[in-house]
């Protein structure tokens, strides 16, 4: 099945909102990785990378940031599961001739739904936290390119965002 046909699985047959019932999924290994891109300044960057900004070291900040976003996922989207997620991890790329961070999450569980969300979260809330301590030294900073790069587990597979990309083009 294409992913282009998918139904929502969040609403009713009357189109109210719901939370999916997983109760009878079995346990399966999962993991998603998601990514996002804040851009600033070249002396920003240049501010970051030396941790000359007056609120301290930017990236620890933003790691443990998106590390606790990604625990508190089930709170803050409505419909998402509570999730005991087995690992968190949140990197930084410093990419000075486009002059933005990458940021790459990635969550792990043994559960009965995914973990895409749980990584967007802490993709978002990194560059959200990046923003937050730069806004004094820039204020032109953009947030862009958050996406899911790939998940595993579960009976829809395995979903690399490239690929995808490539196989929707062939079709269309």
């Amino acid at each position: 099945m294409s992913h282009l046909t998918h139904t929502l699985t969040h609403t009713g047959e009357s189109g109210e909102a719901r939370m999916v019932d997983v109760g009878d999924k079995s346990d399966t290994h999962r993991e998603a990785r998601a990514e996002a891109y804040i851009s600033m300044t070249p002396e920003t960057l240049k501010l970051v990378q030396e941790n000359g900004l007056k609120k301290g070291d930017v990236l620890s900040v933003a790691r443990i940031a998106g590390i606790q976003a990604a625990k508190q996922c089930g709170n803050l989207i409505p419909l998402c599961h509570p999730l005991m997620l087995n690992f968190i991890g949140v990197d930084f790329e410093l990419q000075s001739e486009h002059n933005r961070i990458r940021i790459e999450s990635c969550c792990r569980l043994s559960g009965k739904t995914g973990v895409e969300m749980e990584a967007l979260t802490a993709a978002s809330v990194a560059a959200l936290t990046i923003f937050d301590m730069c806004k004094a030294a820039d204020k032109t900073m953009c947030i862009d390119g958050v996406r899911v790069l790939e998940k595993s587990g579960g009976k829809s597979g395995h979903f690399v965002a490239d690929r995808f990309v490539e196989e929707r083009g062939k079709t269309a």
